[in-house]
């Protein structure tokens, strides 16, 4: 996801032959994006039997109840382990990006919530740290990330096996990210639509969007790991030109 090597100087009649050359590639891909959606909304359900109870604010919640009276829930898998004391960097990079979208998804019938294993109140706090404003519910006590297959024993993580992403790849740790979908029909009756995991959260990064587009990429080869980078928002060094300001 990296230019290893400088790109070749044209003129701008040559770079507008090779940057259209690559709109149509461009064009393909958006293609097959807009065919994939469709896709997924043909997906089949899975009714929910079990009911799965959370912690909130107000006090105990159900499923149905975090639609907050919407017909679409998606539900984020944050990592946040009972005994953790932040939240995931990874998890709070990509929330950085959809606490934004709250107003723009309720406006389509969509209720957007967090869910986590830590104890609520240490939740509410790092939420208010970072300055969001997402719902976000402890799952502690209930079989929601385990059925949902973000968390996992300290056993499976251990001999590795491959119960993460469908099957396809061992677990990072005991406590994984994800993104799983529900509706609820007018009867209440609450559906399983859609889940993905892993690079399958990419799109919902528009920092990765940016730097894709960017002449370095995401410049990740050559570090320990592809986001080892990532820090909480609060903790990156001040910029240049964040120091610059100070001054003023």
């Amino acid at each position: 996801m990296s230019t290893t090597t400088a790109s070749k100087i044209v003129s701008p009649e040559e770079w507008l032959r090779a940057r259209q050359a690559l709109l149509v590639k461009e064009k393909e891909l958006t293609h097959l994006s807009d065919d994939l959606a469709r896709q997924r909304q043909k997906l089949p359900r899975v009714r929910i039997e079990k009911e799965y109870v959370f912690t909130g604010p107000a006090g105990k919640v159900t499923l149905a109840d975090l639609f907050a009276g919407r017909s679409q829930l998606a539900t984020y898998h944050f990592m946040f382990g009972p005994d953790w004391e932040e939240g995931c960097p990874g998890c709070s990079y990509l929330m950085d990006h959809l606490d934004g979208t709250i107003a723009h998804l309720t406006a389509r019938d969509v209720t957007l919530v967090a869910i986590s294993r830590g104890p609520l109140e240490k939740l509410l706090a790092f939420r208010k740290r970072m300055g969001w404003h997402f719902p976000w519910y402890s799952s502690a006590g209930s079989d929601f990330n385990r059925d949902f297959h973000v968390s996992f024993a300290p056993s499976e993580v251990k001999n590795g096996e491959k119960l993460y992403n469908f099957g396809t790849t061992p677990a990072h740790g005991e406590e994984n990210p994800g993104l799983s979908y529900f509706e609820k029909d007018s009867s209440g009756t609450v559906y399983h639509t859609y889940s993905t995991y892993g690079r399958g959260l990419d799109a919902l990064v528009g920092t990765y969007v940016v730097l894709d587009r960017a002449p370095k990429g995401r410049d990740e080869d050559n570090l320990d790991s592809p986001m080892s980078w990532v820090r909480h928002h609060d903790k990156y060094a001040p910029t240049v030109h964040e120091i610059g300001s100070c001054s003023h």
